[in-house]
């Protein structure tokens, strides 16, 4: 009985295809397929901050804010654990650094996403900061919309350049619905996740964006995620503010990667002891939050009281809940002490056992950042007078622009989400600035570091993006004759008259590549039948011209050849075993290939 409804629904499935190829273009549906993953993305990013929210009001509704508050020595360690159980024993999957993993699939899984990605990250993100983990929910999110887009084209059977695009939809979608920000969302998808598009393949994404605000309005209303009191008009004199305010984003910026990829490094030597990571993280987390609560969850309540603040009582409600309540002559030690723990908490809350991503510790670390400045500035009368909640708000751009390395997402970003287009000029300002300074540094993002190492990102560089895009594994040719190094010659050429390739192997009993018997440099004997017992294929084997290793990057792969003018290449395991051979022309047809499907609308 399964068997035929089985049979029932793929048969259905199969009409349905053909119905939709026949009535259908392929840009009309990706353009339908666009606004349902817009619609399906807004859906997701609501869910997720509806939980955190309410699981936040019943977990800190009676909290002293005059006092200290014990229980932040304990929420953190439960979320962190419950996130452990469900990401273990439900989805049995690694789903940490969201961002990243969409990279990953773009450039190695033909921008395939696991089905679990749809719902996996929203439920384990939800558990994390709902119960004061230090981290932010966009990442997550960013990756459902993402996987919900991979999902539906695989559903259609569409092909890898239209799954792409349907990604980057996602992405777009999960931005633009969590802030209401649909010119952020595409400009995100084109600077962080580095999709080349042409013109036709950008309406999708804006769709997608437009469509995730939509909902987003329905959904919540018309509230933004940040509120900011009156921006005040830039002013020329405040130029040199500006641009000092964008190279200290660019330092924090940093100092958070450089030290999330120190304390990442700590946690992944501790290896697979979940108990252990559990206990470190937790313990540290807990700590940081009992001494500075600003730290837990997303941190957005605390950022919306910088950009609202216009009194010293507006600004020192950002010391409430902690030991420095009622010192607000203390107001700049603690701004500056939570701005250098900040990292340790978001590094503690995924080391062990969270989910969570960068992006919300960039805009918090930013807006402090830029009031830390601003009160300095004034304080210390370095220059004309400089409004705080304007520099903490520019100050989330600087550090967005910087941690991301994407400038036009800081721009876009801040001023859709506080409304403060009267200082789109500074935006531009700081958040050039910021990416100036962090380059000198850092060549690449948070998100894209780790890949870029292994010679696995996707860049807007067409040649590096395809070499990237194909797949070693795909051309490998494992069908191959070999011999041995102790076969006499007369052996040897009949071996070759039943073999398509002139180039033989010479393996051990290990299958080790000891050297290669090339037609072309030994025939000038293989026709002297008098010598077929004088010669072995030891003596007449030579040394391949260059290998390739499994995890050889694609450019290095093109380089040896270049280099070596070799029609064929070996390819070794880690063991040094021979595995099979690379053709030249066979790389290089498929090369041309992936640049046609690459550039085609």
């Amino acid at each position: 009985m399964t068997e035929d409804i089985g049979i029932e629904q793929k048969s259905l499935m199969q009409r349905l295809l053909q119905w939709r190829e026949q009535h259908i273009t392929d840009k009309q549906f990706t353009l339908l397929l666009s606004f349902v993953v817009g619609f399906l993305a807004a859906v997701a990013a609501f869910a997720l901050h509806w939980i955190i929210h309410q699981i936040q009001i019943l977990l800190t509704a009676g909290f002293d804010h005059t006092s200290i508050n014990w229980l932040f020595l304990v929420y953190p360690i439960i979320g962190i654990y419950l996130t452990s159980l469900f990401v273990r024993h439900i989805v049995k999957d690694n789903i940490s650094h969201g961002i990243t993993r969409i990279l990953y699939a773009i450039a190695r899984k033909q921008s395939r996403i696991k089905q679990h990605n749809c719902w996996s990250s929203v439920i384990a993100s939800a558990i994390t900061i709902g119960f004061g983990g230090s981290v932010g929910a966009e990442a997550p999110i960013v990756l459902t919309g993402s996987a919900i887009g991979s999902n539906l084209g695989k559903l259609f059977h569409l092909d890898n350049h239209k799954l792409m695009v349907l990604v980057g939809c996602g992405a777009s979608a999960a931005i633009a619905g969590i802030f209401k920000a649909p010119i952020a969302g595409l400009v995100f998808t084109l600077e962080v996740l580095m999709i080349d598009l042409t013109m036709a393949s950008l309406l999708p994404i804006l769709v997608a964006s437009v469509t995730a605000v939509l909902f987003s309005y329905m959904f919540s209303g018309s509230d933004s995620l940040f509120h900011s009191a009156q921006m005040d008009s830039w002013t020329i004199e405040r130029v040199p503010a500006y641009i000092l305010l964008g190279v200290f984003g660019g330092i924090i910026s940093l100092y958070f990667i450089r030290m999330m990829t120190a304390c990442e490094g700590l946690f992944s030597r501790i290896g697979d002891k979940p108990y252990v990571k559990l206990a470190i993280g937790g313990i540290i987390l807990s700590a940081l939050i009992f001494l500075f609560p600003s730290l837990y969850g997303e941190g957005y309540s605390s950022i919306n009281v910088l950009l609202d603040g216009k009194t010293e009582a507006d600004w020192n409600k950002i010391l409430n809940g902690s030991l420095f309540y009622g010192q607000g002559d203390l107001l700049i030690p603690y701004v500056g002490l939570v701005i250098l723990t900040k990292v340790f908490a978001t590094s503690a809350t995924n080391g062990g056992g969270g989910c969570g991503g960068t992006f919300a510790p960039s805009l918090f670390l930013g807006a402090f950042g830029g009031f830390l400045f601003a009160r300095v500035w004034n304080r210390e009368g370095i220059g004309v007078y400089i409004p705080e909640n304007n520099f903490a708000m520019l100050g989330m751009a600087a550090v967005m622009a910087g941690v991301m390395h994407a400038p036009l997402t800081g721009i876009f970003l801040i001023a859709e989400l506080t409304g403060g287009y009267k200082l789109l000029i500074p935006l531009m300002i700081v958040s050039i600035c910021a990416y100036l300074t962090i380059i000198i540094f850092e060549p690449h993002s948070i998100y894209g570091m780790r890949l870029a190492r292994e010679g696995k990102l996707i860049t807007h560089h067409t040649d590096r993006s395809v070499l990237t895009l194909m797949s070693l594994e795909s051309i490998i040719d494992r069908h191959y004759m070999a011999v041995q190094p102790d076969m006499q010659l007369g052996t040897l050429v009949h071996a070759l008259s039943r073999s398509k390739s002139d180039l033989l192997p010479v393996l051990d009993e290990a299958g080790n590549l000891l050297g290669e018997i090339n037609l072309t440099k030994i025939r000038h004997i293989v026709f002297r039948t008098e010598l077929y017992h004088h010669f072995t294929v030891a003596q007449l084997m030579t040394q391949p011209p260059a290998t390739l290793g499994m995890n050889d990057p694609m450019e290095d792969v093109m380089r040896k050849f270049d280099k070596t003018d070799a029609r064929r290449l070996p390819v070794l395991g880690t063991d040094g075993r021979l595995i099979g051979y690379i053709s030249r022309t066979h790389m290089y047809a498929q090369y041309r290939q992936l640049v046609a499907d690459f550039s085609a609308e």
